[in-house]
C-alpha cells in the first residue's frame, strides 16, 4: 500500500463550510478539505520520521497571520485563491530544509523559490482520481461567482499545521496529525 503524506494550513472552520459549500456546486467529490499547501509529499517518507523533523520546526516558530485574498489561476485550469502572509515562505523553507528533500522532488513539487501558496478551489483534472475535475467553462463560471460568494476574504491566525494522509481505498487525503505552533 502506498502511503503519501503533505502538509496543510486549514482556514478557519466557518470559512472552510463556506468554500466546501462553494466548491460543491461543481465538484461532486473532494480528495481533500480546501487547505494551504506547505509543504507538498516530496521527502515526507512512509516510514514517518520526518514528523519530529516537523514538531522541530514548529516548536520554534510563532504563530502569525494570513489573508485570503483574490482567485488567480496556474495556466488556465487550476483556479485557487491567492494567500497573503510575510511568514508563511519562511515556514515553508524551514519545514523543507529540514526535511531535506532531493532536488529533483524539491522542482517536482514546484517548493523554495517555485513556492505559490494558495487554497485551490477547483481543478481540469485531479491525479490519482482524487476530486472530480472540472472542465474549462466550469472553471470560468466557479471563477465568476467566488468574489460575490466567497468575500470577505478571511485574515486569520495559523496556530497549527495538519499533516495529511492519503486514504487509498476512499482516494482522498485525511487529516493524520494536528502539530501546534510555539506560543
Amino acid at each position: 500500500m502506498k502511503l503519501e503524506y503533505f502538509i496543510g494550513i486549514v482556514p478557519p472552520e466557518d470559512y472552510l463550510e463556506r468554500i466546501k459549500h462553494f466548491q460543491g456546486r461543481w465538484v461532486n467529490y473532494l480528495g481533500v478539505e480546501p487547505h494551504i499547501t506547505l509543504k507538498a509529499q516530496g521527502g515526507l517518507t512512509p516510514d514517518k520520521k520526518w514528523i519530529n523533523q516537523v514538531r522541530k520546526v514548529c516548536q520554534n516558530f510563532k504563530p502569525f497571520q494570513v489573508t485570503l485574498d483574490k482567485p488567480m489561476y496556474f495556466g488556465d485550469n487550476i483556479l485557487y485563491l491567492s494567500v497573503n502572509s510575510n511568514n508563511l515562505h519562511n515556514l515553508h523553507q524551514k519545514k523543507v530544509k529540514e526535511i531535506s528533500p532531493s532536488e529533483d522532488l524539491i522542482k517536482s513539487y514546484f517548493e523554495l523559490d517555485a513556492f505559490v501558496p494558495h487554497v485551490t478551489l477547483g481543478k481540469g483534472k485531479y491525479g490519482g482520481n482524487i476530486s472530480t475535475g472540472l472542465s474549462k467553462k466550469e472553471l470560468k463560471d466557479m471563477e465568476g461567482l467566488v468574489d460575490k460568494e466567497l468575500t470577505p476574504y478571511p485574515n486569520f491566525e495559523v496556530s497549527f499545521i495538519r499533516i495529511y494522509e492519503l486514504n487509498i481505498e476512499k482516494k482522498r487525503y485525511d487529516k493524520y496529525l494536528d502539530i501546534a505552533l510555539s506560543k
